[in-house]
This record gives C-alpha cells, sequence and structure tokens, in this order.
C-alpha cells in the first residue's frame, strides 16, 4: 500500500486521538497535499518541525493499528 494511502486511511481512522495542532497539521499533509515548508509557513513554525509533528503522528498512529487492528479489520473486511 502507497505510504501517503496509508497514511489517509490511519488519519481517518485515528486522527481524534492526536491533538488538535497535530490534527491540523496532520490535515494538511495528507488531505489538502501541502508540502512541508506550505505547512512550516502557514502554522509559522520549521520546516524541521512540521517534519518532527509528522513523524511523531506516524508513530503515534502505526502504535494506534499495532494494538487495535482497525485497518487491518477494514481492509479484510473488504476483501470478502
Amino acid at each position: 500500500m502507497e505510504k501517503i494511502v496509508r497514511q489517509g486511511m490511519l488519519f481517518d481512522l485515528y486522527g481524534e486521538l492526536l491533538t488538535e495542532h497535530q490534527r491540523d497539521i496532520y490535515s494538511d499533509l495528507v488531505n489538502n497535499d501541502m508540502s512541508l515548508s506550505e505547512i512550516a509557513e502557514s502554522y509559522g513554525i520549521s520546516r524541521q518541525g512540521v517534519h518532527d509533528v509528522i513523524k511523531r503522528c506516524d508513530k503515534q498512529l502505526e502504535d494506534y493499528e499495532a494494538k487495535l487492528h482497525l485497518l487491518e479489520k477494514e481492509l479484510s473486511g473488504k476483501e470478502d
């Protein structure tokens, strides 16, 4: 599965578990297809700061999936 598609699906399932700030930045990445530079400019933070938030969100979302398996269940249900 392509990384951006997986990120979007995990965000749809677990996005509400992120902080509002994390949700906003991650949404701009996966839903609005904004670059790190565009997001950084929008929030008045550094590009590295955006990268760090996204990396942290990726880890959190993958951790939620590892524990709850909602995406796995959803995908296996569609294959039936």
